[in-house]
């Protein structure tokens, strides 16, 4: 059971009816092949576009919903150039240019689908006249690119192992005057440090993390079974390595997790937390587990750090050691170009990285 994908599901069929027929229609082509996920960020999108479309005037619609095609097939080039510029500079929409770059992504699949693909009674397009298709839309940033905006921002082999002693105590003594964060802390502690090794140790996303089942872990094997990103199929699970590093924190951890969390038989959910005013636990949420990271990370001084960005450090980590298709397959990547980010990560970094290999390799020989 994808937890985070039944929600986002559940979601997506809340939100749906409220689109108009065409779109509602185009969610469904797409209901095969994409998650719910990506369809609900579809919705949204379309929300955003149509809201501007009546607030511009260029919909006679009160309503999201009542958006006519016809309304669609008499846009101009000024209209989306005009879009692109509210999404670049209104206040209530801080998006980035690439967050701009899907949101026009995401039109222009809804426009093709309905000018190439859907058809009416007579077999003519739903859409007579597609002006997204005249929309160049350039990639956004290459690897390289990537690699050089997260320079600076990733925990090192050293890091690594300071980043989860910190965790393990000294954060203890940086909020001994803050009783509220001293229980909390003291509460969490195996866990914490238990989902921040695993992160480190693995390269796991967030979602990954939060979907695994107690029985998705494998301590014998160093092997999580996850439901993989991109991939909608839920009866497989892919079996992921972890480091023997996480073993002694993943152990720990599921020695106290019924008593400590009080499971009830039915939560399968391997990692808990117990909600204010409730006496039993229940399945960690993705914003839970970035707010714990935050709150580590800023007080170790690394602000920036987040969850992706320790999947970046496992990953660059890891990279150095394998190559890049065994990196790929590790991270559940869909393409080895994605993978090329660890190959940019940094000259530099990964030349002192290597030396510190090569020395301790010839050390032990």
């Amino acid at each position: 059971m994808n937890v985070i994908k039944i929600k986002d599901r559940q979601e997506l069929d809340r939100r749906v009816p409220m689109m108009p027929w065409y779109v509602e229609k185009f969610i469904n082509y797409k209901l095969p092949d994409l998650s719910p996920s990506s369809l609900l960020e579809y919705v949204r999108d379309y929300e955003t576009f149509m809201g501007w479309l009546i607030a511009e005037g260029l919909s006679s619609a009160e309503k999201v919903k009542d958006v006519q095609l016809i309304e669609l097939e008499r846009l101009h080039m000024d209209s989306i150039d005009s879009f692109r510029m509210f999404l670049a500079t209104n206040p209530n929409h801080s998006n980035t240019r690439t967050t701009i770059t899907r949101k026009l992504s995401s039109l222009r699949s809804l426009f093709h689908y309905l000018s190439q693909i859907a058809e009416d009674e007579e077999f003519y397009p739903l859409l007579k006249r597609n002006v997204m298709a005249k929309v160049s839309i350039k990639r956004t940033h290459k690897p390289k690119d990537t690699a050089a905006k997260l320079e600076g921002k990733l925990l090192q082999e050293e890091e690594i192992h300071e980043f989860l002693a910190y965790i393990h105590a000294d954060y203890e003594k940086d909020v001994a005057e803050n009783k509220q964060a001293l229980y909390s802390y003291q509460l969490n502690r195996t866990r914490d440090s238990c989902i921040i090794s695993l992160i480190l140790h693995s390269g796991l996303r967030v979602s990954e993390i939060v979907n695994l089942n107690t029985d998705d872990i494998d301590v014998k094997k160093k092997l999580a079974y996850v439901y993989r990103k991109g991939k909608n199929d839920d009866t497989f699970k892919t079996p992921v390595y972890f480091r023997q590093e996480a073993v002694d924190d993943l152990t720990a951890y599921l020695q106290m997790r019924d008593s400590h969390y009080k499971a009830p038989k039915r939560e399968k959910a391997l990692f808990l937390a117990i909600a204010n005013g409730k006496k039993e636990g229940s399945r960690m949420t993705k914003r839970a587990i970035q707010e714990m990271v935050i709150k580590y990370a800023k007080r170790f001084g690394k602000p920036y750090l987040s969850v992706h960005k320790l999947r970046h450090s496992f990953a660059t980590d890891y990279y150095l050691r394998n190559d890049i298709y065994m990196t790929q397959e590790q991270l559940g990547h869909a393409s080895p170009e994605t993978t090329q980010i660890y190959a940019h990560l940094t000259d530099k970094t990964m030349a002192e990285a290597i030396d510190r290999i090569k020395q301790a390799s010839e050390a032990a020989n």
